[in-house]
């Protein structure tokens, strides 16, 4: 067992000489590669060891493994400490941290498991997150009584959020994704849709319609949003909208050549610099798309997205927290007005009528993934958007088409793929 008070001690003596080192760095220096760091930390390390050695030989310490030790400390510098195991476990797809002492896990079977603590203390924990916002952001990150909350996206894509002073002991919450899984087959195969389904998802895609992937949180929005991406064809110009990374493209060069990743980004200390969703959407538009993607619509950015749907940028898509298909509808409405349009509410459904054409609700049950409802876009009225339910879920898993597909879209989606049998089923 490592002596903890020797790490705490190594770790805060390797941090601070690093932290030293990059206030010193040159610009052209800044791009100091991931392995010289580490071979840089490496050698303070050893450095440390030996002068503590003169004055306290290391066997007069308790047993401990000199490489063991080193790890350790180069994980809570340069990694995420005691998260790097959790974050290598690839059954773990959630890590809930509460304090330093309540740690537990969402496995990708939908079971949850409590893990051993990682840290001592919570102010050990309030640290570890501050030195993943220093190392992995890609912009100015605080986390303190002043800037309580923290949203970041770490190496591996997973997504991180912590905050502190506003909750009774610092939390840290971190989402991983699977970016293998990443088409439809994939995810077929594990029963989210069937394979009728498949084939419109595929034509939806093909034929550019405008689909809102709905559910709550955890349901697998993103998963199946990136898994109708990949049927975009690789001469399309894909444009997204993030407050994180989290659709991850650049896995997928081979399928989106010619892509543009955008991320909102918080204000600096001084209070400026803020870019929302809302303005990255505006400037989307003028990087010539032919799709425009965004990853989450909860806002202000809505206007700006629909717009862009209903003035020829087909084939856009975005996801949204909703409970089910009909309940997009009155959210849209209300972002829209988050906009500070004063536009009235049968313009806003004229607007939303007329830019969208599916709206897809996923959900979890129980650990499993599926497809539970489509609905497709028809008209609007006054205060409603008129809509048709064109596929659910019943009891027992089963898929029903309750409602026929209009006889416009329902040609477009054939040319496209959709066939002529399972047309037959969906008009019964």
């Amino acid at each position: 067992m490592l002596n903890t008070s020797l790490v705490r001690s190594l770790t805060e003596h390797v941090a601070d000489v690093l932290a030293e080192e990059r206030l010193h760095e040159d610009t052209a220096d800044a791009t100091t590669s991931r392995e010289a760091e580490l071979e840089f930390a490496r050698a303070i390390l050893r450095s440390e060891i030996a002068r503590i050695s003169v004055k306290r030989p290391l066997d007069a310490w308790p047993p401990i493994d000199e490489e063991s030790l080193m790890n350790d400390v180069l994980a809570r510098v340069l990694g995420l400490g005691g998260l790097e195991a959790l974050l290598d476990d690839p059954d773990v797809s959630d890590v809930h941290i509460r304090g330093c002492d309540s740690v537990w896990v969402k496995l990708r079977d939908g079971r949850r498991e409590r893990r051993a603590p990682i840290v001592e203390s919570d102010e050990e924990l309030i640290n570890l997150i501050r030195r993943a916002a220093t190392r992995f952001s890609r912009t100015e990150k605080r986390f303190d009584a002043g800037t309580p909350e923290l949203n970041m996206q770490l190496p591996d894509g997973s997504r991180l959020f912590a905050v502190m002073e506003v909750s009774t002991r610092p939390s840290l919450v971190i989402r991983r994704h699977r970016f293998e899984l990443s088409s439809l087959d994939e995810l077929r195969a594990l029963d989210v849709f069937d394979a009728d389904v498949q084939a419109l998802l595929t034509a939806m895609v093909r034929s550019r319609r405008n689909v809102v992937v709905a559910g709550g949180t955890g349901s697998g929005k993103t998963t199946l949003l990136r898994a109708l991406l990949n049927e975009v064809p690789p001469t399309e110009r894909i444009v997204t909208i993030e407050d994180a990374y989290e659709l991850g493209l650049e896995h997928f060069a081979e399928k989106h050549p010619d892509y543009d990743a955008l991320q909102s980004r918080s204000a600096n200390i001084e209070g400026e610099g803020e870019v929302t969703l809302a303005d990255l959407t505006r400037m989307a538009l003028r990087m010539d798309p032919d799709r425009v993607i965004v990853g989450e619509v909860r806002g202000a950015e809505a206007f700006p997205m629909l717009m862009a749907m209903s003035q020829g940028n087909n084939g856009s898509m975005c996801t949204m927290h909703a409970d089910g298909t009909r309940s997009v509808f009155p959210k849209l409405a209300a972002y829209v007005s988050m906009a500070s349009t004063g536009l009235p509410v049968e313009t806003v459904n004229v607007l939303v009528s007329s830019a969208l054409h599916f709206v897809i609700f996923i959900e979890n049950v129980d650990g499993r993934r599926r497809i539970a409802s489509i609905r497709e876009v028809v008209d609007t009225d006054g205060n409603n958007i008129v809509s048709n339910e064109i596929l659910t879920r019943v009891a027992g898993g089963q898929t029903q088409w309750p409602f026929p597909i209009r006889s416009g879209t329902r040609e477009l989606l054939e040319q496209h793929g959709f066939g002529r049998p399972v047309m037959a089923r969906s008009t019964r």
